[in-house]
C-alpha cells in the first residue's frame, strides 16, 4: 500500500480551510449578520433546498450536511491549484474515488432504511430476475463513472496547463489557464459530483 503523501496533505488543508471558513461564518452570531455569516447562510440554505428538492423534506435535513461539506470539501480542494505550489487533491484518483464510495455507501444505507432489507435486494431482481448481474454492474459503475469523471477533468486541466507552459513559455497565459480551470471548472466539477451523489441517493429511497 502506498500513500501518496502530497494528497493526504492538500486533503487535510482542504478540511482545515472548512473549518476555518465555518468558524467565520458563525463568529459574531447575531440578528445583524455580517459578511461571512450572510454568505454562510445563503450557501447552506441553497443547498438544503437542493437536498430537499431531491429527496423529501425529511430526508433532505438528514442528508443536507453531508451534501454541503461535499460540495465544500470539493470546491476547496479543486481550487487549491490557483495558488502557488499548492495542487488540487481531486487530481489524484484516490480523492474523487474515496468520495464516490462514500456517496455509494449513503446511497445504498438510505436505500435499505426506507425499503428494508427485502425491498432493497428485490430491486436488483427487477425486472426480470436474470437482470440481476447487469443491475450489478449499473450499481458499481455510477461509482466508477462518477469518480472518474471529476479526475478526469481535474487531471486534464493539470495536464493543458503543463503542456501549453511548456509549449510558449508563457509567465502570462497559463496563470489565467490555471484560474479557469481551478475555479471555473473546478467549481462546475464539484457541483455535478455533488448533484449526482443526491441523485443516487434519491433513486435508492424512491
Amino acid at each position: 500500500m502506498v500513500f501518496n503523501l502530497d494528497v493526504i496533505i492538500m486533503s487535510w488543508l482542504a478540511m482545515g480551510l472548512m473549518l476555518v471558513l465555518g468558524v467565520l461564518a458563525v463568529k459574531g452570531h447575531g440578528l445583524l449578520p455580517g459578511p461571512f455569516q450572510v454568505i454562510g447562510e445563503i450557501f447552506v440554505r441553497q443547498f438544503a433546498q437542493l437536498t430537499e428538492d431531491a429527496l423529501d423534506k425529511e430526508l433532505g435535513r438528514k442528508y443536507a450536511p453531508m451534501i454541503t461539506a461535499l460540495f465544500m470539501f470539493l470546491l476547496i480542494s479543486n481550487w487549491l491549484g490557483v495558488i502557488p505550489h499548492l495542487s488540487e487533491p481531486t487530481k489524484d484518483l484516490n480523492t474523487p474515488l474515496s468520495m464516490g464510495l462514500m456517496g455509494f455507501v449513503v446511497a445504498h444505507y438510505a436505500g435499505i432504511r426506507a425499503k428494508g432489507f427485502g425491498g432493497y435486494i428485490k430491486e436488483y431482481f427487477q425486472p426480470f430476475v436474470f437482470m440481476m448481474p447487469l443491475n450489478l454492474i449499473g450499481e458499481i459503475a455510477k461509482v466508477i463513472s462518477i469518480s472518474f469523471r471529476l479526475f478526469g477533468n481535474i487531471m486534464g486541466g493539470a495536464i493543458i496547463v503543463l503542456v501549453v507552459d511548456h509549449l510558449i513559455f508563457s509567465l502570462i497565459l497559463p496563470p489565467f489557464l490555471i484560474a479557469f480551470f481551478s475555479i471555473f471548472i473546478g467549481t462546475i466539477q464539484a457541483f455535478v459530483f455533488t448533484m449526482l451523489t443526491v441523485v443516487y441517493i434519491s433513486v435508492q429511497v424512491k
